[in-house]
This record gives structure tokens, C-alpha cells and sequence, in this order.
């Protein structure tokens, strides 16, 4: 078992609708020592990838992109859901569906922070059903930039996510892979890596 899924051992909780609460030290309260561990992880298994952007989305994705950053000595972008006064020119858009969030929403990057010969590497929290990260995927493709590397927390393997990305031939490295969870007895199963 590894860094993470220990963690997530310890301190995650299962329940009811295939949810798994890690905001104890992943996305509400942040454990930065965890995310300099996960950033470390992601250096190593992206390390031939010549990375020059680190792409998430709003908001979870955010903290956790900004301390991996640091070990790729790149900058972050985050895709916005929603477009406020302050983003001026041209975008990209897609839309995503949330899993968490059971909604639909526009995410927009601006064209001044993403384009032509951009090497990305996205990074997320969690993984479900794919549509976040396609939405991202998307993005990448509209600017004319190449994905380099997909970088996932937890992937929830018991969802079909995980097995979309990769049958489209993105390198995808998620760092705990959940088979089974139970909300009953709060059991969760690992696969493996």
C-alpha cells in the first residue's frame, strides 16, 4: 500500500452513492506534506515528459496543482467555471459534467494562458467517469497544445474514467486506484497500480 491510499485508509470516509470524503486532508482541508509527496510521485513517473504547464480545474484540483507545480518549475492553469468581469479576450470552453456535483458546467481557460506547443500536464483530484477530465482534454486540443501527462489523486476504478482516458492513449497515472468501497462497513479496496 502507498503513501496515499494508506492515508486515505486512515482518514477517508465511504458513503452512501459510491462517494469517498478525503476533505479532511485532500480538497477542503489541505495536508501540504501529502501534496509535496504526491508532486514528488508525479515528477518520477512524468519524468521524461517535457512539461511546461500544469492544467487543472476549479476548484479542488487547484492546491494540489500549485504544490506539483513546484517540482516541475512550471506555471499552473486552472479552468474557470464560470466567466467573471476580469477575464478579457478570447477563450476556450467545453463543457463538463461533475460527478460530485451531479451538474453541468462551462469551463473556460483564456487563449493569453494556453496555446501552440504547450506541454501539459493535467492534474486532478479525483477521477469518476472521465467527463472533467475530457472537458480539460478538450481544452488542450483547442489551443493546439499537446497532453503530455494526466496526473490523478484517486481514480475511482469501479467507474468507467479511468479506462475511457487511457483507451484514448493518454498516459494516465493515478496514485490510488479505489476498486470497492462499502459504505456499510466503510471497507475500500485497492487495485493495483
Amino acid at each position: 500500500m502507498n503513501f496515499l491510499e494508506e492515508r486515505i485508509q486512515k482518514d477517508g470516509i465511504v458513503k452512501e452513492g459510491n462517494v469517498l470524503k478525503v476533505d479532511s486532508f485532500l480538497n477542503h482541508q489541505m495536508d501540504i506534506a501529502l501534496f509535496k509527496q504526491m508532486g514528488e510521485e508525479w515528477k518520477k513517473r512524468f519524468a521524461d515528459a517535457n512539461i511546461n504547464k500544469i492544467l487543472t480545474i476549479e476548484a479542488s484540483g487547484i492546491g494540489i496543482a500549485c504544490v506539483v507545480a513546484e517540482f516541475f518549475q512550471v506555471p499552473v492553469v486552472f479552468a474557470k467555471k464560470s466567466k467573471s468581469i476580469n477575464i478579457e479576450g478570447e477563450m476556450y470552453i467545453a463543457e463538463v459534467e461533475s460527478f460530485t456535483h451531479r451538474c453541468k458546467n462551462q469551463v473556460i481557460v483564456s487563449k493569453a494562458f494556453l496555446g501552440p506547443g504547450d506541454r501539459v500536464l493535467i492534474i486532478d483530484d479525483f477521477l469518476a467517469n472521465g467527463c472533467a477530465l475530457q472537458g480539460l482534454i478538450s481544452i488542450v486540443s483547442q489551443a493546439g497544445a499537446s497532453v503530455e501527462g494526466i496526473g490523478i489523486a484517486i481514480e475511482k476504478g469501479f467507474q468507467s474514467g479511468g479506462r475511457v482516458i487511457r483507451n484514448l492513449g493518454y498516459h494516465l497515472e493515478s496514485l490510488a486506484i479505489v476498486d470497492a468501497m462499502d459504505a456499510k462497513t466503510g471497507k475500500i479496496t485497492f487495485g493495483k497500480q
